[in-house]
């Protein structure tokens, strides 16, 4: 492959991310319809446990999801109500083949809850581990693992 083909895809899995990303934030299910791909396996399992204390507190989350259709309503259903904001950045990003690549995302996202909520916000950071394959011009999220390293919870 030569580098200007890697670099556009490259660059077409940076959008697939970014866009995923704002799409969570701003609850978009149409946006985020179409970052992941049709047959996505997203897995949830430990997302919201404490890797210091083992603690689990939404073990609801605990599940690994098939299909787009799944993919997009846990991301509207788990956040609604929900204030969030998602960053990733300095992406290690490997191209496959033509079709297929895989990254490792930094990443640190906060919750602010509603009122009545057990905590007023929480602060999370750790990996996303993801692949992706072309879909024509574009490049979907294929499947997506979470890796907590640290999380914090803010108490009213």
């Amino acid at each position: 492959m030569d580098a200007i083909t890697k670099l556009e895809a490259i660059e077409g899995i940076r959008l697939a991310k970014a866009r995923q990303q704002r799409g969570v934030d701003t609850k978009d299910g149409d946006l985020l319809r179409r970052v992941w791909a049709d047959d996505a396996v997203v897995d949830c399992r430990g997302v919201m446990t404490d890797p210091v204390t083992g603690a689990n507190s939404a073990p609801q989350t605990d599940v690994v999801l098939h299909g787009v259709d799944e993919a997009v309503a846990s991301a509207l259903d788990s956040l609604a109500g929900i204030v969030s904001v998602h960053h990733v950045s300095d992406p290690e990003i490997e191209i496959i083949s033509v079709t297929t690549g895989r990254a490792t995302w930094p990443q640190v996202d906060r919750l602010w809850f509603a009122a009545g909520s057990p905590f007023r916000a929480f602060i999370g950071y750790g990996y996303y581990h993801e692949t992706y394959e072309r879909v024509g011009e574009d490049w979907r999220i294929k499947t997506m693992r979470m890796e907590r390293t640290r999380l914090e919870f803010v108490p009213w």
